[in-house]
């Protein structure tokens, strides 16, 4: 095992020279005695000193949007973390080593923090196992995720929508005493950084990103947690092709049938074609929307007046028909009854 791990870092690093030279990266692993003690240093909290707790500074990128299922409430992203903190007890001086100032280490060597991500209720971990540590102690490790997070999507304005998503990020295993989280850019940066790599172009686009520091109280102490609140702006044009301008259509045809030259019945049997048209887009939105909301989407409201418009129109073509068979009942009933008249005034002639 331990000339498995030397001969990792040698070949990760790119060293060829002889160990014991004072040289090489494995005289830097000597030096720290990674390879010989016990793995406790892996999990034990590097705190030099009592009242200080570990600053661990975060970094975020948001690389795509890669699903926001509706019914569900619920938004898949792929987002890379990138942590940095300082271990005191893992340092060395680059002159006694040939000027090596970085080495490449497993995560599990030395302590990394351990994050929780609130809101996460699906999702992949990072499968980079590697973090890069600097001569004074300082860790740097970067680790991507495909993370599916529950969101409260406000569907009022669909598809006109905007959402704003957290991706709260906290280590419940140390209190603020121990361990406080901070972000190391602002979030302008962080923004433009991840719009310059974000890989898709999609019904979704990222409008914003804005970040909030607080301390969480749970009942065994106080925790740090850095909530990222993710802006995003639905792409409404497939919607307004393949929904509200074929509804648009519809209702104009069956008003262009409700005032055209076609017989009553004719009339009925194109307006309920068109109502059934509708209803098959109506369950399509049904598909999209989630079932449960406190108030009713603008567009269902839309589809509801225009189907309520449609079916009034049936009624009205309905009355138009009833109206017009009564009449020609009694067209009958007046003409049978002239002509009874005139065989009367007939005989009485004859």
């Amino acid at each position: 095992m331990q000339g498995t791990f030397i001969a990792l870092l040698t070949f990760s690093l790119g060293t060829g020279a002889v160990p014991g030279s004072g040289c090489t990266y494995y005289d830097v692993v000597e030096h720290l005695n990674i390879s010989s003690h016990s793995k406790l240093h892996a999990h034990i909290l590097p705190k030099a000193d009592v009242k200080e707790p570990v600053e661990v500074k975060m970094d975020f990128m948001l690389v795509a949007i890669l699903s926001v299922v509706e019914k569900l409430q619920t938004v898949t992203f792929y987002v890379v973390l990138n942590l940095e903190w300082k271990n005191t007890f893992a340092t060395w001086d680059p002159q006694d080593f040939c000027n090596i100032s970085k080495i490449i280490l497993p995560t599990k060597t030395y302590w990394s923090p351990s994050i929780f991500i609130l809101e996460r209720v699906n999702g992949e971990n990072s499968n980079l196992d590697y973090m890069s540590v600097m001569y004074n102690g300082s860790f740097n490790a970067s680790q991507p995720f495909q993370v599916t997070l529950t969101c409260a999507l406000m569907i009022l304005k669909f598809p006109f929508d905007t959402q704003t998503c957290n991706l709260s990020i906290a280590s419940f295993l140390y209190p603020v005493t121990d361990l406080v989280m901070v972000t190391r850019r602002t979030p302008a940066e962080m923004m433009r950084d991840s719009q310059s790599i974000f890989l898709t172009d999609g019904e979704w686009k990222f409008t914003n990103l804005s970040i909030i520091e607080h301390l969480e109280d749970l009942d065994d102490g106080t925790f740090s947690v850095i909530t990222y609140v993710i802006s995003m702006e639905r792409r409404p044009m497939l919607y307004i092709l393949n929904l509200i301008l074929p509804t648009c259509a519809l209702y104009l045809l069956d008003m262009a049938v409700l005032f055209g030259p076609s017989s009553l019945e004719e009339k009925i049997s194109f307006q309920i074609a068109i109502i059934l048209g509708s209803s098959m887009l109506a369950v399509i939105l049904n598909n999209i929307l989630p079932t449960s909301s406190n108030k009713p989407p603008i567009i269902v409201v839309f589809f509801l007046g225009t189907f309520l418009l449609m079916i009034l129109a049936v009624l009205d073509t309905f009355f138009l028909l009833h109206q017009q068979h009564k009449s020609l009942h009694l067209d009958k009933v007046l003409r049978s009854f002239q002509q009874g008249g005139r065989r009367t005034q007939f005989d009485q002639e004859a």
